[in-house]
């Protein structure tokens, strides 16, 4: 049986603008990663670097400008979760003037991932939401 993982921020800015930082390469590096490959359509390729020693991979399989983003999710050269064995869903819901972004992560092998997926998905939401809003996160420490 899989793991799923459920996590909500809320950012202060527009629902186009945080989408804007889920899809636009330059956007996504302010926030998450060293280099990525961002084909925001379906089919197209979801790809980050972390930082030379962990790449996420994946394929865009639903894009809803400003509203929804799922893509398969998975890390090159790891058994337990290889490229496209997860799934991330990314809903954006305008709320009280800025957006609630709700992420659920599905496919996960086991809880020991959950967990560190949780982990990682708070740190970098938290991130996200600084960048968004048009603050700098300052350097990534994980």
């Amino acid at each position: 049986m899989t793991e799923t993982l459920h996590s909500e921020i809320e950012i202060a800015a527009p629902q186009a603008t945080v989408f804007a930082f889920l899809t636009d390469p330059d956007k996504i590096l302010r926030w998450i990663g060293t280099k990525t490959t961002i084909e925001p359509h379906p089919g197209g390729i979801y790809l980050v670097n972390m930082n030379d020693t962990h790449i996420a991979r994946g394929q865009f399989t639903e894009v809803i400008p400003v509203h929804r983003l799922a893509y398969s999710f998975g890390w090159e050269g790891n058994e337990a979760v290889p490229p496209g064995s997860g799934l991330i869903e990314i809903d954006l819901v305008e709320k009280d003037g800025g957006t609630l972004v709700r992420l659920t992560h599905s496919g996960l092998p086991d809880e020991k991932e959950r967990l560190s997926h949780e982990e990682g998905w708070a740190h970098y939401l938290r991130r996200l939401a600084v960048a968004a809003a048009g603050g700098d996160p300052g350097p990534d420490t994980m």
